[in-house]
């Protein structure tokens, strides 16, 4: 009955990259989600790994100021998603005295961590 979010913002990998990443564990068990991004080769895994630990974290503490307990185990990837934050524009010199823009794209990454149950629960309520 634990449902956790968790996001960090502004992380410097595009939105294109972090989605590819973030679909590889979508509806996966949080644990085994850790698993497949710790040997992901994407550069993008490092942090949504981080950012699923922190939700599995935040679980735990909203279950223990809930007085429930919570397993682990238990928890799956509800929701994933990557939105897409704020673009840094910087410019490179190019030949006979242009400009040439570069743009750096940034991402808002939202992960949501629930237990089987919430999910029924919320079936049932339809």
């Amino acid at each position: 009955m634990v449902e956790s979010i968790a996001r960090v913002k502004h992380i410097r990998v595009t939105p294109q990259k972090a989605r590819r990443v973030v679909a590889l564990i979508k509806g996966k068990q949080a644990q085994e989600a850790l698993a497949i991004l710790k040997f992901a080769q994407q550069s993008a895994s490092e942090p949504i790994y981080k950012l699923v630990h922190s939700a599995i974290a935040n679980a735990q503490v909203k279950a223990d100021r809930d007085g429930e307990f919570l397993d682990e185990q238990d928890l799956y990837i509800k929701n994933a998603f990557v939105d897409e934050g704020t673009t840094l524009k910087r410019f490179q010199p190019r030949a006979q005295g242009r400009a040439f823009q570069i743009k750096k794209r940034t991402s808002h990454i939202t992960v949501v961590l629930a237990t089987p149950e919430v999910a029924k629960n919320e079936k049932a309520s339809k």
